[in-house]
């Protein structure tokens, strides 16, 4: 038997291969969660010195997703290989530094885990084929947007982008919906919170969102098509909705501070990509429609 037919055949095996995987891109996800801002602001700052003919002060010295290697933020020791294992290493060094026993963020190890349960339960349910492969990129993918949004309040261009783009191509070969819901779901997805956004301005003369939710819907769309766009935004306004009141009474967050909405649109976006014909027919039960 070869190795295609047994990850065809056990969905077990492969489900703890991917969880794997999932470790190990968890942990490049890090990487790419504190790395990429600020790699964005290095080149907006380059921008502005350009377009004002103005001489950057020092010279930057090289900053992208593999250079410099990793190091401890405070005393610049250069993590090793060992040091390095997803989840293990920092359960093995006790959440702290090696060399200066500066405490390691819990968050590191669970996003690396958090993203290995998502890739599992994403290849129990797509089961060996193409439609895997894509949807463990995309559920890379929300993941990055939505800890860069909590951090930043940004969803960058660089990944919605190219991102909408390839949920269109693939579903040429309806890979997960045939291509003009696809079309239409990217086009709605866009224009329902474009329109949600400017109406709420023109009411309170206040923004309520920014453009990058607006294209973060429309990747939704363009990946599972317009039918899902709804569910999306019901579920993802519900759970915003009580996550903020909540923060608001018991964690005093102060109502004026804005809320980033791209990690609820990416957690729905992510229930429709794997329970979204079960959710909707809850949903549509339960109105009865």
């Amino acid at each position: 038997m070869s190795i295609i037919d047994l990850l065809e055949q056990s969905p077990l095996i492969l489900t703890t291969i991917v969880f794997i995987l999932g470790l190990l891109v968890g942990s490049f996800l890090n990487v790419v969660i504190y790395r990429l801002p600020v790699m964005m602001n290095h080149a907006w700052r380059k921008e502005c010195l350009d377009y004002l003919e103005m001489a950057a002060e020092t010279e930057q010295p090289p900053f992208n997703l593999s250079v410099p290697n990793s190091h401890c933020p405070e005393c610049k020791a250069p993590v090793k290989p060992w040091q390095n294992i997803p989840v293990i290493s920092y359960l093995l060094l006790g959440g702290k530094c090696h060399h200066c026993k500066t405490p390691i963020s819990i968050r590191y190890p669970l996003i690396e885990a958090f993203t290995a349960v998502l890739s599992a339960i994403v290849a129990w349910h797509f089961g060996f084929s193409l439609a895997l492969l894509f949807a463990l990129a995309l559920t890379w993918v929300l993941i990055v947007l939505s800890f860069i949004d909590i951090d930043h309040q940004l969803l960058p261009d660089q990944l919605t982008l190219p991102m909408l783009w390839l949920g269109i191509f693939l579903n040429l070969f309806a890979v997960f919906t045939d291509l003009e819901s696809s079309v239409i779901g990217a086009i709605a997805g866009y224009l329902s919170l474009w329109s949600v956004y400017h109406l709420f301005k023109l009411f309170t003369g206040k923004e309520g969102m920014g453009y990058g939710d607006f294209k973060l819907l429309a990747l939704l769309g363009a990946w599972l098509g317009w039918q899902y766009l709804p569910l999306i935004i019901l579920l993802s306004s519900l759970v915003g909705a009580i996550l903020g009141i909540a923060m608001i009474v018991f964690v005093k967050h102060d109502h004026r501070q804005p809320i980033p909405f791209g990690p609820y649109l990416a957690a729905a976006g992510w229930l429709a990509l794997i329970w979204g014909d079960q959710l909707n027919q809850l949903y549509l039960n339960a109105t009865g429609l």
